[in-house]
């Protein structure tokens, strides 16, 4: 189960010079902007109560290295590995890459989601209906919370909703994420395997993967209306599209599919498929580095890590994990020197350097990790996931 406008031409150069210059593989990207949808408005357009975009050439500025919000500050730095197999969230100390605590939660746990406004963790579980919170500060859990489904969890750009995504369901559940009072929903019967998202610069549209129907769903977040599904060229069925990713710019979503080896482009405004990327065997993570500018892609069934240009797509290199292994889920660290990963069939996590791809630990666990968590993440607020910033 599985489980974007543009740049100067210069750029791109420096991009390909650096690569050819370090022996890595490059593949041909189209030039900035060219064959894309300009991404929607992201100012005065954008969704009411939304933290404003301070960059448009980057929506994620404001998660830069370090920048830390106060509530970010206040947590201890720790690594939250939730687990599908053994119905446990392992915590990490990433000083000394030794687990300081079990909790045996029960169900399956399947990602760790930062709210939106970063005071609180979550633990999601889609077969007993609960989210349980963690206290970054403390690093401890509290009492469950019913909710719906939380196969994956995510909160509206304006930090007014919560939204379980049901994927055994086909819907999504909207809940106040204060009080946990359910606001409504919006079943998604096309969706078969609905499980992750991303936002528009504006923060009006959302675009949610469908697993297990090859396609995805665009959705209108003030209205909870679906707006439009969209199939891709291939339509993998079995384990189709899966992680999401907004290109920093806005021009485009990366949709990482796992069957397909590789990524769909789609454009910024979601409404066709541009293009294909190949990665590897069993594509799923997408994560940025911190200063936005390459995109780690996990091939889950190939033990590898592809590193792209962000903007453009362009292959830089890839990483290949000493002994192999099978990289999921994670994220990028505060000061965006290490890339953690859990390694979804192999009971470990990986740390990598982001600087060279070269491995700086392997981390034994339990079964099943899955949507791990690095906490503090920069950025002024969490749109839920894994750590989604911004």
């Amino acid at each position: 189960m599985g489980v974007r406008g543009r740049l100067a031409m210069a750029v791109v150069g420096l991009t390909v010079l650096v690569a050819a210059c370090s022996g890595e593989a490059t593949t041909p990207a189209p030039s900035p902007g060219a064959g894309r949808t300009p991404a929607p408005a992201a100012a005065s357009d954008a969704l009411p109560g939304m933290p404003p975009v301070t960059n448009a050439r980057n929506v994620y500025a404001d998660a830069g290295a370090n920048m830390l919000s106060d509530a970010a500050k206040a947590a201890t730095p720790l690594v939250y590995v939730p687990h599908t197999k053994s119905g446990e969230v392992r915590v990490i100390d990433p000083a000394t890459f030794a687990v300081v605590g079990t909790y045996r939660l029960g169900g399956e746990l399947q990602h760790v989601v930062p709210s939106w406004d970063m005071r609180t963790l979550y633990a999601t579980d889609d077969t007993l209906n609960k989210v349980v919170p963690f206290d970054p500060v403390t690093g401890k859990p509290g009492a469950a919370i019913p909710v719906q489904d939380p196969y994956n969890m995510y909160f509206t750009p304006d930090g007014s909703t919560a939204i379980s995504v049901a994927e055994a369901q086909k819907r999504l559940v909207f809940y106040d994420p204060h009080t946990w009072v359910q606001l409504g929903e919006l079943p998604t019967p096309d969706c078969a395997g609905i499980d992750h998202a991303d936002f528009t610069p504006d923060g009006r549209t959302a675009v949610f993967t469908c697993e297990f129907a090859g396609r995805v769903a665009v959705v209108d977040v003030a209205r909870r209306t679906l707006l439009r599904t969209i199939d891709m060229p291939t339509r993998n069925t079995r384990m189709g599209p899966q992680d999401i990713k907004l290109a920093p710019d806005g021009s485009v979503f990366y949709v990482a599919d796992h069957d397909q080896n590789g990524l769909w482009v789609l454009d910024g405004a979601a409404t066709r498929v541009i293009r294909e990327i190949p990665t590897g065997h069993g594509a799923h993570g997408l994560y940025l580095s911190r200063d936005a500018t390459r995109l780690f892609v996990t091939n889950r069934h190939e033990g590898s890590i592809s590193v792209l240009d962000a903007y453009t797509g362009a292959l830089i290199t890839t990483w290949h994990i000493p002994g192999g292994g099978s990289p999921d889920m994670g994220n990028v660290t505060a000061d965006g020197s290490q890339l953690w990963l859990s390694g979804r069939y192999d009971r470990e996590v990986y740390v990598l350097s982001t600087t060279d791809g070269s491995l700086i630990r392997k981390i034994d666990v339990g079964n099943g990790p899955h949507g791990l968590c690095v906490w503090p993440q920069p950025g002024r607020y969490s749109l839920g996931h894994t750590g989604i910033t911004r």
